[in-house]
Order: structure tokens, then C-alpha cells, then sequence
């Protein structure tokens, strides 16, 4: 007796087409926010550090105000969004250590490249919007020593 793969062949499809969908999404917001805000092992720190990787992380399209870089790893940045994290107020959290930084301020007048930019280094507790557990927003609005 052969068993009909109709409603079987029609869960695997669905599953292929709901799922990845909504695991991309989750994936690429993270991934934008490991684009815009992670670098591990920066090599300098300074002006020209800010200027080569707002470039290089294709941040200057129109010049960008204000970027903070986070040195750390990934797991330490996620678990903020976890133990290592407590709420901060609405739907952000706030480390609960110091992490080392490098904010890019820009320093020029017009909106469109060449950006030139200013960079200050030091450590800092960060603010972070987590989405079901993976740090998807930085806000660059709290600046703390």
C-alpha cells in the first residue's frame, strides 16, 4: 500500500516558502547591523580609520552624522541582549559593561561625499534594540564614559 505524498509534499512546500522568508528577515537586519556597528580588530582609530570604513561598509552615500563602531565579538555584543544586557526603556538594552569604541562624527557641511570625518575612541556602557535575542539597532543617542 503506497502512501500518497499529496499533504506531506504540500507541508514541505509551505515550510520552504514561509520559513526563509522570516529567517531572512531576522538575519539581514542583523547582518545590517554588524555592517553598519562591528569591527572586532580595528586597525588605527583615528580619522582616517572613520573615513576608510564609512566607505568601506558603503556608509557615505549621502554622509552619515554619526557612526559608532563596537570592538568586541559577536557573542559579547549579543549578550546584551540577554544576561549581559538590562532594559533601558522602551524595547532597548543597555550593557552592563564598558565596551570598547570608535565613534565617526562627520565633520564636513554638505550631505554628499567626499564625508570627511572626526573620529573620538574610549569605552562606553552601549544602547541596543534587540529582536528575539539578536542586537538589531544601535542608538547613538546615549553617549556615557
Amino acid at each position: 500500500m503506497a502512501m500518497s505524498p499529496g499533504p506531506l509534499f504540500l507541508v514541505f512546500m509551505l515550510g520552504l516558502v514561509v520559513i526563509p522568508p522570516t529567517l531572512a528577515l531576522d538575519d539581514s537586519r542583523y547582518t545590517k547591523f554588524l555592517t553598519q556597528h562591528y569591527d572586532a580588530k580595528p586597525k588605527g582609530r583615528d580619522d582616517r580609520y572613520c573615513e576608510s570604513m564609512m566607505v568601506k561598509r558603503k556608509l557615505t552615500s549621502s554622509c552619515k552624522d554619526v557612526n559608532t563602531f563596537i570592538h568586541d565579538t559577536k557573542n559579547n555584543i549579543k549578550a546584551i541582549c540577554g544576561k549581559k544586557g538590562s532594559p533601558y526603556g522602551r524595547n532597548l538594552r543597555i550593557s552592563k559593561s564598558r565596551f570598547q569604541v570608535t565613534t565617526c562624527t562627520h565633520k564636513g557641511r554638505s550631505p554628499r561625499p567626499p564625508c570627511r570625518y572626526r573620529a573620538s575612541k574610549g569605552f562606553r556602557y552601549i544602547i541596543i534594540g534587540c529582536e528575539n535575542g539578536w542586537p538589531v539597532h544601535f542608538d547613538e543617542s546615549f553617549i556615557s564614559p
